[in-house]
């Protein structure tokens, strides 16, 4: 899609970045900042770490509601708003086009926007007014499908002007890690894994065949699964790289929660051309 920037984020800690918490003011500082040398796109799609269905499926909704996905925190986190509208046209043609290309998708008409969408939308794009599109996860968390799903969106001719493909992760989620101050091995952990990452994502010098290898074996690299025990929340990234198969253009480096963590952007082909 020559139309289409592709981002993905680490969306930090529930509503916590919402709430004015400290732990989040450089990420809450980094979307600002990536939204506003964006295009401003006229449609986003968002891979959520936070939806997992058998079949990828995406909201169809013109009204999505918000789902609170998180739990113990203060009270108004459970009254935050975002009244982004849905897309249903887009979702129906996705999902036609996913399937077409043969990973079988379907429509969800009730299913709302969960805090992956919220949360980071809320920081980048304050007023709502970009109509969203939400695309789950697959259950299997095979990187091999999630790679499939991004290389399917890459074909798709999207007939507005500005599309956002965005994947809503962490590239760091060990939550136990995340409360232990004992002692400096898990900052070495999270940067050995977050270092290879920055790496694998952005080296010129890597193949798009070894990229994609390192991806889909994303277990070998450096403390992995001390890093993910679970990898709902790298997943989406595997989104964001088969859909862009290339290089990030722009790779940011911040602390989220006292974890170093990472997001990538890669800029519409159209804007990366007419800079040549």
């Amino acid at each position: 899609m020559a139309n289409a920037s592709v981002l993905f984020l680490s969306h930090g800690g529930g509503p916590l970045p919402l709430l004015d918490d400290p732990g989040h003011e450089e990420m809450c500082a980094t979307l600002a900042d990536i939204a506003s040398h964006l295009p401003k796109p006229d449609a986003i799609l968002l891979i959520s770490a936070h939806w997992e269905e058998a079949l990828p499926a995406l909201t169809s909704s013109p009204h999505p509601p918000l789902i609170y996905d998180y739990y113990g925190f203060p009270e108004e986190s459970y009254a935050i708003e975002y009244p982004a509208e849905g897309c249903p046209k887009l979702a129906r043609q996705l999902q036609a086009h996913l399937t077409e290309a043969g990973v079988e998708a379907r429509c969800d008409e009730k299913r709302g926007f969960d805090h992956g969408l919220f949360v980071p939308l809320k920081i980048m794009f304050p007023e709502a007014d970009v109509p969203c599109v939400q695309l789950s996860l697959a259950t299997s968390l095979d990187p091999k499908v999630h790679l499939e799903m991004g290389r399917a969106l890459r074909s798709f001719l999207y007939e507005g002007d500005n599309l956002l493909i965005v994947g809503s992760g962490f590239s760091f989620h060990n939550m136990k890690a995340f409360f232990d101050k004992s002692d400096g091995s898990t900052m070495q952990r999270n940067v050995e894994f977050d270092d290879w990452l920055q790496t694998t994502m952005a080296s010129g010098d890597v193949s798009e065949e070894s990229r994609e290898r390192a991806l889909l074996e994303w277990e070998r690299a450096p403390q992995a699964r001390f890093c993910h025990p679970r990898e709902e929340h790298l997943l989406p990234l595997h989104v964001c790289y088969g859909a862009a198969g290339r290089a990030v253009d722009e790779a940011f480096s911040l602390t989220i929660l006292e974890k170093k963590a990472s997001m990538f952007l890669w800029k519409a082909r159209e804007e990366v051309d007419a800079k040549r």
